[in-house]
């Protein structure tokens, strides 16, 4: 049964192919995230293993987060490594060292990719698509990957 929001349901399907790219680099950062947390070598080995740790844990509440967000609005969010990788705006592929400070640059690259991706449609969910329930989740999306991209910038030199 499709839910009666108060949105025309194209506007909802619009809607959730939108958050489905952004679920897509969600995904693909929480792996890229848990490579650095298994990978990460050094003599700060144990911190920065601790440190992404953390972060993959909150990206991973963000992704069940869209998910739901895509379900709660009568849709099926894509769910496959396939799909994910075709959705996704992030590369998957890191060539650097396994050293820590690759990882945070990298990760925090992504993490700015994001936060500017969120940005460019908060206003279209409200203007284009009248659901201004998914632009605040989006807004509170940019936020959570704003901070995690203050931690990651704060272990650069």
């Amino acid at each position: 049964m499709q839910p009666n929001i108060g949105i025309k349901s194209e506007h909802l399907a619009a809607v959730a192919t939108s958050l489905g790219k952004i679920l897509a680099d969600e995904f693909v950062l929480v792996t890229k995230t848990r490579k650095a947390h298994w990978n990460v070598e050094g003599p700060d080995f144990y911190s920065k293993h601790k440190f992404f740790e953390s972060h993959y844990e909150a990206l991973d509440e963000i992704i069940d987060e869209v998910a739901e967000r895509i379900r709660s609005i009568g849709h099926f969010p894509p769910a496959s490594l396939k799909e994910f990788l075709a959705l996704t705006h992030l590369t998957e592929a890191s060539r650097g060292k396994n050293d820590s400070q690759t990882f945070v640059k990298e990760l925090l690259s992504d993490h700015e990719s994001i936060i500017i991706h969120i940005r460019e449609n908060i206003d279209g969910y409200v203007t284009a698509f009248h659901d201004a329930g998914s632009s605040d989740f989006v807004t509170s999306l940019a936020e959570k990957h704003e901070k995690m991209a203050w931690m990651l910038r704060s272990h650069l030199s």
